[in-house]
Parts: C-alpha cells; structure tokens; sequence
C-alpha cells in the first residue's frame, strides 16, 4: 500500500499548527472524559506523535489547536513543550469544535504572522521523518509518495481520478478498493487560505 503525503511546501517553514480540535464522538465513551488527542497510542498520548514529526522535521515553534470541554488538559500534559523538544508552544482555541479544519486555521492565523507553516492533523500517528523531502523543494506543489505496510485500511482515505492529475478525498465510510491512501501533512502560507469573499 502506498500512503501520499500532501505537501504544499514554500521556502523557509519554520512554523507548525497541530489541529487537536473535535469532539472524537465516534470514540464515545472514552471521549466523554479527555480529548481524542489525549488517549494513549502504545507508550505515548496520541499528540505526541505529529509533534515530534514536527521536530524531527525541524520544526520546533508549534501552536496546538485545542477545542471542547478538554481543552484544559493539553496545557496538563505537554506543558510548555520543552520535553518534546519545541522551543515555544502555544496553544489556541477554536470555538465551534465542529467548525473543521478551516475554521481551526484561522485560530492560528496570528501565530503564522504572515509567514509558512506546517499543518499536521493530532491524530496522525506516524514516526515518518520528512525532513529530507522538505529540504529538498524551495517552492511549488509537490506530493511525497512512501510505500508502507498497512494490514487494514479501512479507515484511510484514498485518491481516485485516473484520468486526471487531482486527488480526490473519499468519505470515510465508503466501501475501500483502492490501495493509494493519503496521511495529511499540509504545508502553506496560512493567509492565503484564509481570505475568501465567504469569509
């Protein structure tokens, strides 16, 4: 199986937004206590994992949006997170923990400062090292291709489209055929995203 990373990449990334928002309703009941984000993947919370592909990657300014009755013990558990290895942390609040990933951007649209940031998603629980993919590209649209073994795959989304050169995201509960699943790492100048007429 083939995951793709989704990297839009500009020069000189120095900046990272992990998104630990949501109310994991389809982890009730261990969500009705703590935050998805929070429960323990093997030997470690499940935030630890995006934040250290930060920091393995280079990338050791991060803001953690946080949403829901929760939010609390992130600051509990990762503190200033220095034991990760970041030099500054902080953390934002996005009000509607149903307002998606847009919505939780622009909660960090003044940690990004107008400049590039890396967006990984909290519940990406991978050790992959970027770092080399990253330093690689100054600019443009790329996408990284990394063969893994996966037994089930059910719960990946996937990309279709022969024909054409866009990937396209299918809903999470839709019967899987395909063997091309994608694993979000997004990186790109967040004000760019954030201005439009709906806004």
């Amino acid at each position: 199986m083939t995951i793709v990373w989704g990297i839009w990449y500009y020069a000189g990334i120095v900046k990272g937004v992990v998104l630990a928002g949501g109310l994991g309703t389809r982890l009730y009941p261990l969500t009705y206590t703590t935050n998805k984000h929070l429960l323990p993947i093997y030997d470690q919370p499940m935030i630890f994992y995006p934040i250290r592909t930060l920091v393995k990657a280079g990338i050791k300014s991060v803001m953690v949006v946080v949403s829901g009755p929760h939010s609390g013990q992130f600051i509990q558990i990762l503190k200033n997170g220095k034991e990760l290895g970041l030099e500054h942390l902080e953390y934002g609040y996005q009000e509607n923990p149903m307002g998606g990933l847009a919505d939780a951007l622009k909660v960090a649209e003044d940690f990004a400062d107008d400049e590039s940031v890396t967006l990984i998603l909290g519940d990406n629980t991978t050790d992959a090292d970027v770092s080399k993919e990253i330093a690689s590209f100054e600019k443009g649209s790329i996408m990284f291709l990394k063969k893994v073994s996966i037994r089930s795959v059910s719960e990946f989304r996937y990309s279709t489209g022969k024909k054409s050169r866009r990937l396209w995201a299918s809903s999470k509960n839709q019967k899987n055929h395909h063997h091309n699943m994608y694993l979000p790492v997004y990186m790109f100048l967040i004000v760019d995203v954030l201005t439009s007429p709906k806004d």
